[in-house]
């Protein structure tokens, strides 16, 4: 992660406060979107002007409890389905997850994952083709989700934050279940053996992982490895995307902590 200055925060905090908007002032100074709105919410918070400030509504402006159980969760989901946006026509920008409809179980610990991060918001699912948003809107969006910054996650660098690592490295499996709910799967595998001279078919299950950016899954296999997961890198059809968890022990773990989708 990159560290930046208290020249280039200070710099940064001078043009906001001077009415420049903070998307320019992260292409002025190269900084990721995310972090400039976060210094801004901080700013505010220190002179009294941020939202909620008499009445805790965030974290990481006024010191509001976390349910760090969930945010883990909800941060897995984030970095696999998740994304937010600030349409004209709300005040407050929205944060999305888009979820299967094959499996109902994950949209309720979805909905019920943003309901105890944001219990002052209210929470809502759009019926779309195949599946649901699952949406929450606050002020504070980027507050929790720093990585949030224009373009794809795979065009942009996605790194957590040291806050975020803490709650991370305190609730692992809960961001492993949020990563493999979005975008993984469990499945199983076969293959075939020749025993006494005749063929024989021997089926396995395996933890499946796909997602374009290397960063999102090296948070994943990072994640894995304080867990004691073994897990290996595979290549399909040139494409570098996939992280596999076979062994009989990692699968045992994985089914203990995760299981298949519902």
């Amino acid at each position: 992660m990159n560290a930046h200055s208290t020249e280039v925060r200070q710099e940064a905090l001078a043009l906001l406060r001077n009415g420049t908007k903070g998307a320019d002032v992260a292409r002025r100074l190269s900084i990721p979107r995310g972090t400039v709105s976060y210094w801004l919410h901080k700013d505010r918070s220190k002179r009294g002007e941020c939202p909620g400030a008499h009445n805790p509504s965030c974290h990481r402006c006024d010191g509001a409890a976390l349910d760090e159980h969930a945010y883990a969760y909800l941060l897995g989901l984030y970095l696999g389905d998740g994304h937010i946006s600030h349409p004209s026509a709300h005040r407050a920008p929205s944060l999305m997850i888009t979820l299967d409809d094959a499996w109902p179980g994950i949209q309720d610990e979805a909905e019920a994952a943003l309901r105890r991060v944001f219990p002052q918001n209210a929470t809502c699912r759009v019926r779309r083709t195949g599946c649901h948003n699952i949406k929450v809107y606050s002020k504070h969006l980027v507050c929790y989700f720093p990585q949030h910054g224009p373009g794809r996650k795979h065009e942009r660098g996605t790194v957590l934050e040291p806050w975020q690592q803490k709650i991370v490295d305190a609730h692992p499996w809960q961001l492993v279940r949020g990563l493999v709910h979005s975008d993984g799967c469990r499945l199983t595998n076969w293959t075939t053996r020749v025993v006494g001279g005749e063929r024989k078919r021997y089926e396995y299950p395996r933890y499946w992982f796909t997602n374009v950016s290397d960063d999102i899954r090296r948070i994943y296999t990072d994640t894995l490895d304080a867990l004691g997961v073994v897990w290996t890198h595979c290549t399909r059809a040139g494409k570098p995307y996939n992280i596999s968890v076979a062994r009989r022990a990692s699968v045992a773990l994985m089914d203990a902590h995760v299981g298949p989708k519902y």
